[in-house]
């Protein structure tokens, strides 16, 4: 086998130490570098361990500006790691791993980060016995602030699920879950943070109405999320627990929560993850 005239042969294939691990990206989309700037700020990976595939520059620039390597050739990336990301667009995904099965075997932990391809296709497309994981993050890992669940195959064993952990949890929040959350996953948190950026952004216009400068009332919105978010992680109370905290009777919460309710807020809400959940379903059945 041979790519761009260099012998795959002459290529070291890379054992996985618990010292060192070689990960490699076959795709170097936002996601795929979220994920990567979110490992590497954590110290879990050096950058010159990292090598990430591209058909072109575009994404690849940023890459090595992070100092990671980088290549065009999908089958460097899985002759030179171990631990394998599938970061492509789905539809070309099918042919990506045919490109690539020739050069996968039994030391390979294959993760996908595909939306719409399941466990089982990939199985199917990669050699026998290949360690298969799935896993769906969301953008805030390039913070390491991201909430991703992930998913192994029948092949994948609790040492792999273990070092997938152990990575990601460097990203965010973390859990393993059935398969069948992926997609409701997608809907809650992959494009729910599109939802909170958009409430984010209704909060601060509210404020601009009412006569405080733009920049400031964003600044306020953001923390207020933050702060939150991270009442509702800390003290664990159901969020209908910690929303009666801040009402006083005859307050101006309860006044403002009217209007909320007026709006359908909490119906439009679970009927934008239902939607989200609906469309990641079908990408599945493309």
């Amino acid at each position: 086998i041979s790519a761009g005239g260099v012998a795959l042969a002459a290529w070291p294939r890379v054992a996985m130490e618990e010292s060192e691990l070689w990960v490699g990206f076959v795709g170097a989309g936002r996601m795929a570098g979220g994920l990567v700037r979110g490992l590497l700020q954590a110290g879990k990976v050096p950058a010159s361990n990292v090598l990430a595939s591209a058909p072109s520059d575009k994404n690849l620039d940023a890459w090595r500006e992070l100092g990671c390597r980088t290549t065009h050739c999908n089958l460097e990336v899985v002759y030179r790691s171990t631990l394998v990301f599938l970061a492509t667009k789905p539809h070309i995904l099918p042919g990506v791993l045919e490109e690539i099965r020739p050069a996968v075997g039994s030391q390979h932990i294959i993760v996908s980060l595909v939306a719409g391809v399941t466990i089982q296709t990939l199985q199917r497309l990669l050699p026998p016995g290949t360690k298969v994981l799935r896993i769906m993050p969301n953008l805030p890992c390039v913070v390491q602030a991201g909430a991703m669940v992930f998913s192994r195959g029948s092949n994948a064993g609790d040492e792999e699920a273990a070092l997938l952990k152990s990575l990601l949890s460097s990203c965010g929040l973390c859990e393993e879950v059935p398969e069948s959350y992926i997609d409701i996953h997608t809907g809650l948190s992959g494009s729910g943070v599109a939802y909170v950026y958009l409430f984010a952004e209704a909060l601060a216009e509210g404020a601009v109405k009412m006569g405080m400068p733009g920049a400031l009332a964003s600044r306020i919105a953001a923390q207020t999320l933050l702060g939150a978010a991270k009442m509702l992680l800390e003290t664990g109370e159901h969020p209908a627990k910690l929303r009666g905290d801040v009402c006083t009777p005859g307050g101006t919460t309860i006044y403002a929560l009217h209007q909320l309710e007026k709006g359908a807020l909490r119906a439009t809400v679970m009927n934008a993850v239902e939607a989200a959940t609906n469309r990641a379903c079908d990408m599945a059945k493309d």
